[in-house]
């Protein structure tokens, strides 16, 4: 139906809902023609016509409109060009709209992406149609208004901003619900909610008291069954490492990345979930400003929660373009990071969506890079990884050796998998996604506390795969032994988490991903969690064998003993070297030498490790869906070099 179509007793707030997408478009619908009409708008606005054609070019660049360059660019203020499209067509301008009033009705959401329209209930007379007039819509509004004068004291002109945001509080509380309850309601299998779902508790319970009872009966046997155990996911995640060394070694590293597609480029998200990150707003809100994509085909939402005031009290000391949102979360439980971004996802406008941490400093062209390999790439690519580039080496051995483990993962063993179809567990940050697959995935899971690992496997499940890009993000690592222990406690509890999620339906896993890639899945993370929680045992093993073989007679030490101490013995040097070469291969000549010599504290810094997995396995039973807080700090922009 059309505006002109409802009686007047009935009135234009009868369309909510179904009016916006039914509003006909512009009756000349060539670009050009619709570029003029906007501009003719504009020059009876009173703007210069110098600034109206330079904004034509960008809106046929962009393939945008000319209202909304103008509104981008900062050349017009938002309040006051609505106010004065809402004197043309003589209808009241509210510049607030009050969430109380503001009906949440279903579908309220797609108002969050289009801002078009929203009905206003009031106690003491008729309810309010709020619209948000647009050049384009202009000359249908005020012919539909000049047939139906009575329509103007039902009507009233807001902005978009307004208009999101009283959306926003309106619905809040329905939206926070959804937001916890969604994955776990329409695919129970994939939420980490429950720790143990089911006979896969029953089963583990089994598994727990036949080995209890197998260490108490027969302790010689259960030790080396879980020896072999052990050296087998040791030698496994070893030669996974090694072989993607040597497909270094041999590839050539991509130079250039695909042409860019004949077409403008597309609305792009960008999501940045913060939390007590006052400190570094003004760096995070710099570098932003910096990417090299249109302002107008950005879509940032800086997502906080409601109660963090600092941070929301540096924000509104900072100046906004208009292609930014800050979206407040209700607080809640679980309060988690992926809570917070699926919270917003469903209003997110781009085609792509990209997640940053507030404290990365992103290269200015990562987002091109990523629009380029997408449209040059199949549809099944989901993602795309950007590698992280630690900055601080050179702060102390932690540091050190967190760069060297960052470099090895994200610029050589991440790429090969992806080259090789193989499943990819997603770094936290600089994961650039398709927005549609995204929320037919269901978003994160805001219970699983390492959400970036758990979806990338998610989307292997569902038939997708991951890619990488060159452009880097660059992060500092903690430097404080308590900061990075917590930081990779919550790690190795979602890395826990997302292998329990997967392995609720181990044959169902197998037949949806393939057999050689559940092995590399379990080597991956099951194999990493395993390792890590017994690397001391193995070290205790070989010391004990070592002693045995110089301090006694060699007779002592059987055939089974001495083979498995061979292999302990590849398998923990071999993973020390190979770690080493991993990262030294990934980074460049002036990285290398920021790490210096800290790479012989690799026996320590594995250790530590394991102190942080076995923490993990104690957070999961007491506390799973705790967030152990990283605090961040701004550096020098020039921090960047040190990776160069």
């Amino acid at each position: 139906m059309r505006l002109a179509e409802y009686p007047d007793d009935i009135g234009f707030a009868t369309a909510i809902g179904i009016l916006p997408a039914q509003l006909p478009p512009p009756r000349d619908d060539t670009v050009p023609s619709r570029l003029m009409t906007e501009a003719r708008l504009f020059r009876r606005l009173g703007l210069p016509k110098p600034l109206i054609s330079t904004m034509l070019v960008r809106a046929n660049q962009h393939g945008t409109s000319l209202e909304t360059e103008l509104l981008a660019s900062g050349s017009i203020s938002e309040d006051i060009y609505y106010e004065a499209l809402a004197e043309l067509l003589d209808i009241p301008f509210l510049d607030r709209l009050d969430p109380a009033e503001v009906e949440d009705l279903p579908d309220a959401d797609t108002q969050l992406v289009d801002p078009t329209v929203v009905r206003l209930r009031h106690l003491s007379r008729p309810p309010t149609t709020a619209i948000v007039p647009s050049a384009e819509r202009l000359g249908y509004l005020g012919e539909r208004l000049a047939q139906s004068p009575g329509l103007r004291t039902m009507m009233a002109a807001t902005t978009p901003s307004a208009l999101r945001a009283a959306l926003w509080q309106a619905g809040r509380h329905r939206r926070l619900r959804d937001t916890v309850d969604d994955l776990h309601a329409t695919m129970p299998e994939a939420s980490a909610r429950i720790t143990l779902r089911g006979r896969q508790g029953f089963y583990t319970g089994v598994a727990v008291t036949l080995l209890l009872v197998l260490a108490v009966a027969a302790p010689v046997l259960a030790a080396l069954a879980l020896h072999i155990v052990l050296s087998l996911l040791f030698l496994g995640s070893f030669l996974i490492r090694l072989i993607a060394l040597i497909a270094k070694w041999r590839r050539e590293r991509r130079a250039l990345v695909p042409s860019p597609p004949p077409r403008p480029r597309p609305t792009y998200s960008i999501f940045v979930a913060l939390y007590r990150e006052a400190a570094v707003v003004p760096q995070l809100i710099d570098t932003l400003n910096r990417i090299e994509w249109p302002a107008a085909r950005l879509d940032i939402k800086l997502i906080c929660e409601a109660d963090d005031q600092e941070t929301l009290d540096a924000l509104a000391l900072t100046r906004l373009g208009r292609q930014y949102e800050i979206v407040e979360v209700p607080p809640g439980r679980p309060r988690t990071k992926p809570k917070a971004l699926t919270y917003a996802l469903g209003a997110a406008r781009g085609d792509y969506l990209v997640i940053y941490d507030a404290e990365d400093r992103v290269d200015p062209m990562q987002l091109e890079e990523a629009w380029r390999t997408f449209e040059a790439g199949p549809p099944d690519i989901a993602c795309l990884q950007a590698p992280l580039v630690v900055t601080n080496a050179r702060e102390g051995w932690l540091s050190a050796l967190f760069a060297l483990e960052y470099a090895g993962l994200f610029r050589v063993l991440l790429p090969h998998l992806a080259a090789a179809r193989l499943p990819m567990p997603l770094g936290g940050t600089s994961n650039h996604f398709r927005t549609r697959v995204l929320q037919q995935a269901g978003g994160w899971d805001p219970y699983n506390v390492t959400e970036d690992a758990d979806l990338g496997l998610r989307l292997y499940r569902l038939g997708y795969r991951c890619g990488t890009l060159t452009r880097p993000t660059y992060e500092e690592a903690p430097v404080g032994r308590d900061a990075w222990l917590g930081q990779r406690t919550r790690w190795f509890k979602g890395w826990l988490q997302t292998w329990l999620v997967l392995m609720r339906h181990p044959s169902r896993l197998v037949s949806e991903m393939g057999l050689w890639p559940s092995v590399v899945f379990q080597v991956l993370i099951g194999g990493l969690i395993l390792s890590s929680l017994a690397h001391p045992l193995i070290l205790a093993y070989l010391g004990l064998i070592t002693w045995s073989l110089f301090s006694q007679s060699a007779f002592m030490v059987g055939p089974l003993e001495f083979t498995l101490f061979a292999i302990d013995i590849v398998n923990i040097f071999g993973s020390y070297a190979v770690f080493i070469a991993l990262g030294r291969g990934g980074m460049t000549d002036r990285e290398q030498a920021a790490v210096g010599r800290h790479w012989m504290m690799t026996p320590v810094y594995w250790l530590l490790l394991s102190v942080a997995a076995w923490r993990a396995v104690g957070e999961l039973r007491h506390n799973p869906f705790f967030w152990n807080k990283t605090t961040h700090r701004p550096v020098q922009p020039q921090a960047e070099t040190e990776a160069g």
